[in-house]
Parts: C-alpha cells; structure tokens; sequence
C-alpha cells in the first residue's frame, strides 16, 4: 500500500488517499471508497465516481502515480489516456 502525494502545492492528503496493488491492478482509495482502479497491462483505467473536489484532486494525483497526464472528467470517460 503506498500513501498518494498530492501533485499541488499540499504538503499531503494526510493518510486520506492511498494506493494498492494486485497484480497489474492499482486501486485508488480515497477516505475509505474505491474511486480509481488502473490495469498496467491493458493500460485501461476506471473511475468509480467523482464524489467531492478532494476525491477529484486524489483521482487527479492517482493519473500521476500511474504514469498519466492530466485529463478532464470527460476524457476519462472517453478512455482517452494519454501518458506523460
């Protein structure tokens, strides 16, 4: 389990977002609901729901951590990823 790094100016999410891994699959926890999950292999990506600004800034970090760029809500509905 890995604790998400904010990729603004906040120091941290305090414990608040965290990363796990399963096999090629990383899972985004935010407070205590699944948001995100990422399979490296297929390189397919899943939100489970924008739920509040904060869940949408760990989301935004979580594209980070995976190697994504940025994209908006309706990119990511698209499945349009894009990587760094």
């Amino acid at each position: 389990m890995y604790e998400l790094k904010p990729i603004d100016w906040r120091k941290s999410f305090y414990g608040k977002a965290t990363v796990t891994k399963n096999g090629d699959i990383l899972t985004l926890t935010s407070y205590t609901t699944k948001v995100a999950s990422y399979n490296e292999a297929t390189k397919e990506l899943k939100v489970n729901g924008w739920y509040s600004n904060t869940t949408a800034r760990h989301i935004r970090s979580f594209l980070d951590f995976c190697g994504l760029a940025n994209m908006t809500k309706q990119e990511m509905k698209a499945g349009n990823y894009i990587t760094k």
